[in-house]
């Protein structure tokens, strides 16, 4: 094998990520490099498979705790698209789920995780057709194959955090203006459209339920049933028929752009030229109507395509099933995020993120040993931390500046 054919890992170099302050006295467990061969194949502990808040959190978590972490995900993700994020503490309603996204990823770089983009297209138990394969960190708990597009990896654990997928409405070009005035999570918008006229596409009970607890926000709701017979039940009907909600029955034949949005007085919530707010719908008939903005109420289809080929229960609604440690029904398995409830909020995915990521620390840790298992101690090396993530941490322990958000410093 010639010096080419091997490289020294970033992420395990005590020369050039930090190992122990300099002058210490070298010991046995010191970061040493670490040199991969170019046909290795990465095996890790955890992959996760999705790239939205849960998963982003289960693998920094697993990656802090000392655990050889990947995040598989593919380009144009939900949260990606996600104009302004609300609900989040101490972020500002300026930043796009996009950026937050980026910044997530640094960090979890930083912290020395990897980072795939790619789409996984296969998730499989792993069988002894890779004998001939070298596959670099291969532990003796590997269970699981994962193929995406371009990449092939190995995994101890597997945790899906592949979200869902919103039901779009049947009105030309109204999809052009998600997250700028049309919106599918009323715990996250209905402040942003307060006191404006906002409407509500659907004819189900779900539909009839938000259009009336949008009366907390504005007096001016329209319940647009787009040339569909409703089919709330009788009590949503009475419910409807008592609260102040207009029911258009007419088809909605397009959207249309705000024309002179006032982006004065710090108003950044109203586009750009390049990607303009919703200015209202035109119906059938041929009459207008502008709108704040509005909500879409078709539904939703979970991504759960990949857990049920492995063999995952589902919910009866198609989400993913899984117990308080977010594991699911097949050992190894973990789900997080919105393919597990359909919630839609940022900060409840961080908490299962967080969740998932203690739990797999407790399925993984080699220490503390069972009771049962006391002779196995003298044969384990302390710390049990792989010495490329130790690396990583003095990095990150010694550097001024760190990846993610921070306060701005006086200057």
């Amino acid at each position: 094998m010639s010096d080419d054919d091997l490289i020294a890992d970033p992420q395990s170099s005590a020369a050039e990520t930090g190992g122990p302050p300099r002058g210490a006295a070298p010991s046995r467990n010191t970061p040493t490099p670490v040199l991969r061969t170019m046909t290795q194949t990465p095996a890790y502990e955890v992959v996760v498979v999705g790239g939205g808040p849960a998963g982003l959190t289960t693998a920094l978590y697993a990656t802090r705790l000392g655990h050889r972490t990947a995040m598989v995900d593919r380009e144009g993700g939900r949260y990606e698209s996600v104009a302004s994020v609300h609900n989040l503490l101490g972020v500002s309603e300026d930043a796009s789920g996009g950026e937050i996204t980026e910044l997530a990823i640094d960090q979890l770089e930083e912290y020395g995780a990897d980072y795939y983009r790619d789409d996984v297209r296969d998730v499989a138990r792993a069988e002894g057709d890779d004998a001939e394969t070298d596959f670099e960190n291969e532990s003796d708990d590997t269970r699981f194959r994962v193929t995406g597009e371009s990449v092939a990896l190995r995994a101890d654990r597997v945790v899906f955090a592949t979200g869902f997928t919103d039901t779009p409405p049947n009105v030309r070009g109204l999809r052009e203006f998600t997250g700028r005035g049309l919106h599918y999570c009323l715990h996250c918008d209905a402040y942003t459209l307060g006191d404006e006229p906002v409407f509500v596409l659907g004819h189900d009970d779900h539909a009839a339920g938000m259009a009336m607890m949008l009366l907390n926000f504005t007096d001016d709701v329209d319940l647009l049933l787009n040339d569909a017979d409703p089919t709330w039940g009788d009590d949503a009907a009475a419910q409807v028929e008592a609260h102040p909600v207009e029911v258009v029955e007419d088809r909605v034949d397009h959207a249309f752009a705000e024309e002179n949005p006032d982006r004065g007085s710090g108003d950044e919530r109203r586009g750009s030229d390049d990607d303009p707010w919703l200015g209202g719908l035109e119906f059938a008939d041929g009459h207008t109507r502008e709108y704040g903005g509005g909500f879409a109420v078709y539904g939703k289809e979970y991504n759960n395509e990949l857990a049920a080929d492995l063999g995952c229960d589902l919910r009866e609604d198609g989400a993913i099933a899984v117990d308080d440690d977010r594991e699911t029904s097949v050992a190894g398995v973990y789900a997080v995020g919105d393919v597990t409830h359909g919630q839609n909020q940022t900060p409840v995915s961080l908490g299962d993120g967080a969740y998932a990521g203690i739990a797999l620390h407790k399925d993984l840790r080699q220490f503390p040993v069972p009771a049962d298992e006391l002779d196995r101690v003298p044969d384990l090396d302390v710390p049990a931390m792989p010495d490329d993530l130790r690396a990583r941490m003095w990095r990150v322990r010694e550097a001024d500046d760190h990846a993610g958000m921070a306060p701005e410093k006086e200057r």
